[in-house]
């Protein structure tokens, strides 16, 4: 797949509806423009359950700032007349090297859903990771799919694990799933706050003039999720165990996702080859405050033990809100990077044209910055030549290890 498709392209584009839609969606430039369009849209409920994080936000705040702290070390004259963004994700071809991280409850922001999010990323072809808590049926979040999409599923461990292994059972049925993204970094129910300011940018945004697009819908207030658990999260899960109990019940790989230190990046690799790679994250700030950035467990992983990244693919979720930071995070090793809230934001604020803007918002800078300053394939990215040695080796010094 060569180059950033054109939403107003794709064939589905007959819609006029969908097509206001995305003319609207057009003139926002960044995702920091999508959210305040989905901060006037939405409700005060959609919003808090998107904006929120654990105690004071540090960790959701980190995310951003890490990928500000790195600069980029531009080359020139070299050829970039055509640039590939596509890529495999544990072998399966993808359009772009961004996919969509596991979100919950996404019919709070438009009635769409993740059926909406998964139509947007078929126009990109990007991989959707679908929700354990989705408000939609993975039938019915992959019915709609085109036949080359890629579609992992997040998987919580139950405390009853039969709830789970009914959940795998389906998943076991839908050819679409390619992969378990098995999430570790949940083992009891995160406390979620609003930071600092509460209410503040919510209520802020009410009284800004802005002009959101001509048929958006409002928020559905009475969405639950598809699936519910009723024992609640397994706080007896071990690596062993774990990992044994899924191999019986499912011959899909294993992506494990809430990595957070180098020495659990470890344990994973011994794993291989039946966990394919992992997602270095922190939930999106929203489990433990004060838990690393994944790009500081990257860099723990580059340092300590490089090898992991020859036995699992590694990808980092989490901060991720321009082209430059998705180019960054692949410069430093990653495989892929994800995107989570940025994806509820152009929900709420354009539906499915909303969800298109904001993939389109990250490859096409990213397509800018390479051909400015790297080369023509992703897979040719150099690491010391993307990003500056001196920052690299100040990043490196950062991260600190608390505890044994």
């Amino acid at each position: 797949m060569v180059g950033i498709p054109n939403a107003d392209e794709h064939p589905s584009r007959a819609n006029k509806s969908h097509n206001k839609e995305l003319l609207s969606m057009q003139s926002l430039q960044s995702l920091d423009e999508l959210e305040s369009l989905a901060t006037k849209n939405l409700n005060k409920k959609a919003w808090s359950f998107n904006y929120a994080a654990a105690g004071d936000s540090i960790s959701k705040e980190l995310d951003q700032e890490v990928y500000r702290s790195i600069l980029l070390r531009p080359r020139v004259l070299v050829n970039v007349k055509e640039c590939d963004l596509s890529t495999t994700i544990i072998g399966q071809r993808v359009g772009l090297p961004i996919f969509v991280s596991p979100m919950a409850m996404a019919r709070l922001a438009h009635p769409a859903g993740e059926a909406g999010i998964s139509a947007a990323c078929g126009v990109f072809g990007a991989m959707h990771i679908i929700s354990n808590n989705a408000s939609m049926s993975p039938e019915e979040i992959v019915g709609g799919a085109t036949p080359e999409q890629v579609f992992g599923f997040q998987l919580y461990i139950q405390t009853d694990r039969a709830e789970s292994e009914a959940v795998l059972a389906r998943i076991n049925k839908l050819p679409a799933i390619k992969c378990i993204v098995l999430t570790v970094d949940e083992p009891v129910p995160g406390k979620h706050e609003l930071g600092p300011r509460g209410i503040e940018p919510y209520n802020d945004m009410q009284t800004e003039i802005l002009s959101p697009p001509e048929e958006s819908s409002p928020s559905s207030t009475d969405v639950r999720v598809a699936v519910p658990s009723v024992s609640g999260p397994a706080s007896d899960a071990e690596w062993e165990t774990t990992l044994q109990w899924i191999a019986k019940h499912t011959s899909l790989p294993i992506i494990i996702k809430g990595i957070q230190t180098h020495e659990d990046a470890q344990i994973a690799a011994t794993y291989a080859p039946r966990v394919k790679g992992i997602i270095l994250s922190n939930h999106g700030g929203r489990v433990l405050d004060t838990a690393p950035p994944a790009i500081h467990t990257l860099l723990e992983i580059r340092k300590y033990c490089p090898e992991v990244r020859e036995k699992l693919e590694v990808m980092v979720d989490g901060g991720i809100r321009r082209g430059t930071d998705v180019v960054k995070a692949l410069c430093l090793g990653a495989r892929a990077v994800g995107i989570g809230r940025a994806v509820f934001w152009g929900l709420g604020a354009g539906g499915v044209a909303g969800v298109e803007r904001t993939l389109q918002s990250s490859p096409t800078p990213s397509l800018t910055v390479i051909k400015n300053g790297f080369g023509a394939e992703i897979t040719g990215l150099d690491f010391f030549n993307g990003v500056i040695d001196e920052e690299y080796r100040f990043l490196e010094d950062a991260v600190k290890k608390v505890g044994a």
